[in-house]
């Protein structure tokens, strides 16, 4: 029994791993195959479909099958699904981000805005990437489903995750002591739980290194991480996932069908196998196959028997409002972060790693010893539950307090400085100081000038000149940027978006306040899940794990991303450009809208 505990540990800790490093990466994908939020709450809830396709069968068949050996098919096809995900990365070409390319040869440098030029000059030189540049970008994006690569992997990553908990957990309360169960399938979560805080770590690496490394010379790339166009190594960390599965997978090849129950000598054991509930588990050759045919038959009337529960119906009610709430919030926090506060992706998830989820490491173990403390029967659970999350929904109103102001964007969501803008919807971003620049409007190349305001590109703050290169360029003469101390015309702007510092002072508020939620909730999160298992009859215990948790997934855990994304889509203000034309992923959210 102690093999099969620190095997299935680290099965659920590879699970954790694996789930929590693609969580983490959503925004790398969406940006890297440029599109939109709902598409990733489609590739996220492909996870969900391939867990579903197999979940309800598994956890029927739960005891009629040799659990370990369909733990390791498990984790074995975790892994082909991790690998399968990485393909695209060696499928696309180079990462291409939107910019505008200013230098024209190497002893003069060229401005964003120059009126000298005439239109035409301007548009093929100033404003637009290379030609070749461009048309190579283009037949490799005429693939640009390859994220269905990720899609199907993140399916076959959702079937092989199917076994492992309901087989596992059942396994374990089949064979331990009553009184350990809860005790025994609280530490395996708990280390379990290990794994999405490496998932995180890993995650917050990957994207600090940019997505082509080693292929491409660092120095020459002009965004930093904290750039809505940086995409991370989404690939790298997938590789590692794989690999951890893998190793998941071997030990349970070695373990058998059935063990003795904790605690009782062999010779006890014969007396009592009429009486116990778990006698027919206890021979050791596996049943014949006809059986199998037989119990796929008495499946209506068990599920019918299952739902004649109360108690069970209103814990799947329960479990499926929360995963609601939890599957939207994990999907879309590092890109809320990165949004409101002003904190790099890489940043958002490494805070994630290291201060959310040992937190809830902590609520969920302390949750499991506090019953097993003061040997909390069904209603003390119950009522210490409902106390614990009616505290955590009052805590939750208070991020509507975590307040940010939206980042300001000449002609997006502020006026031009002290200047009448040109009337008409399409060229509010052009105003008399940049007319006659010439410059593109589908552009995403932001510039900050010295007023604290972002520009689109430097060709809207109307720059003449520019200095440096790479990530260090400067424009100067931006006839738009109205400077301290020397009116408009001649001040400067730097390469990127400003920085907007009000922000990120309210950030750790933000941090303590979800981490003082999240603790509260996992305090109470291993007392429902007890209360499931004491109210249903044994002989049902992997059944309704599996339909408890199936009822999460459909009704929660896959329409969640979908639905958050595509209302997180509404409060885009500027859509990025593929290479080819068309809308890739957003660029600047409405933020209060967005909170």
């Amino acid at each position: 029994l102690q093999i099969f505990l620190g095997a299935l540990a680290f099965s659920f800790f590879a699970k954790g791993f694996s789930g929590s490093y693609m969580k983490s990466m959503s925004s790398q994908i969406e940006r890297r195959f440029e599109i939109s939020s709902s598409i990733v709450g489609i590739i996220d809830g492909s996870f969900e479909i391939g867990n579903l396709m197999v979940m309800v069968l598994v956890s029927y068949l739960g005891p009629k099958v040799h659990r370990p050996k369909v733990i390791a098919v498990g984790c074995l096809i975790m892994s082909l699904g991790a690998f399968l995900s990485v393909m695209p990365q060696f499928l696309m070409g180079r990462y291409n981000y939107e910019r505008i390319t200013v230098t024209v040869d190497n002893s003069t440098s060229l401005s964003a805005c120059s009126p000298a030029l005439s239109v035409d000059d301007t548009v093929s030189d100033a404003t637009e990437t290379p030609i070749e540049v461009k048309n190579s970008g283009c037949e490799k994006t005429s693939s640009s489903y390859l994220w269905l690569f990720v899609l199907m992997g993140n399916l076959l990553r959702g079937i092989g995750e199917a076994p492992v908990m309901p087989l596992g957990v059942s396994y374990i309360d089949d064979f331990s002591k009553e009184e350990n169960s809860a005790f025994y399938i609280g530490v395996v979560r708990s280390a379990g739980m290990f794994g999405p805080t490496l998932g995180f770590l890993l995650g917050s690496f990957c994207a600090n290194l940019w997505v082509d490394i080693g292929i491409v010379d660092i120095d020459a790339i002009s965004i930093n991480p904290k750039d809505t166009r940086w995409v991370g190594a989404w690939w790298l960390g997938l590789l590692i996932c794989g690999a951890v599965s893998f190793i998941a997978s071997l030990p349970f090849w070695f373990l058998p069908y059935s063990l003795p129950k904790e605690g009782e000598d062999e010779n006890l054991k014969i007396s009592h196998l009429p009486v116990s509930v778990q006698g027919d588990h206890c021979k050791t050759e596996p049943p014949v196959q006809p059986h199998i045919y037989l119990s796929i038959a008495d499946f209506l009337p068990t599920l019918k028997k299952l739902f004649g529960n109360p108690i069970f119906l209103v814990y799947v009610l329960l479990t499926i409002l929360q995963y609601n709430s939890l599957v939207g919030l994990i999907t879309y926090e590092t890109k809320f972060m990165e949004q409101q506060f002003n904190v790099s992706v890489a940043r958002a998830i490494f805070l994630i790693g290291v201060i959310l989820l040992p937190i809830t490491i902590l609520g969920m173990f302390l949750g499991g010893f506090l019953i097993k403390k003061f040997k909390l029967h069904v209603t003390g659970m119950a009522k210490f539950a409902g106390i614990t999350f009616i505290l955590a929904y009052l805590l939750n109103l208070l991020y509507f307090t975590c307040s940010c102001e939206v980042l300001q964007v000449a002609g997006l969501t502020v006026p031009y400085s002290g200047l009448k803008q040109l009337s008409s919807l399409q060229s509010s971003f052009i105003a008399s100081c940049n007319a006659d620049c010439s410059c593109k409007m589908n552009q995403w190349d932001p510039v900050c000038g010295d007023d604290g305001i972002t520009y689109m590109t430097a060709c809207f703050a109307g720059c003449k000149s520019s200095s440096g290169i790479g990530k260090n360029m400067v424009f100067h003469n931006c006839s738009c940027v109205e400077g301290q101390g020397h009116g408009l015309g001649n001040s400067s702007a730097v390469l990127g978006q400003c920085q907007r510092e009000s922000c990120t002072k309210t950030f750790p508020y933000f941090l303590a306040l979800q981490a003082t939620c999240a603790f509260i909730l996992c305090l109470g999160g291993t007392s429902t899940y007890m209360i499931m298992f004491r109210s249903v009859s044994p002989d049902l215990k992997s059944f309704a794990v599996g339909i408890e948790t199936l009822g999460g997934r459909v009704l929660g855990g896959l329409p969640a991303p979908i639905y958050f994304g595509a209302l997180i889509d509404e409060t885009c203000l500027k859509w990025g450009t593929k290479s080819c034309g068309g809308s890739g992923s957003c660029r600047v959210y409405d933020t209060k809208a967005f909170r």
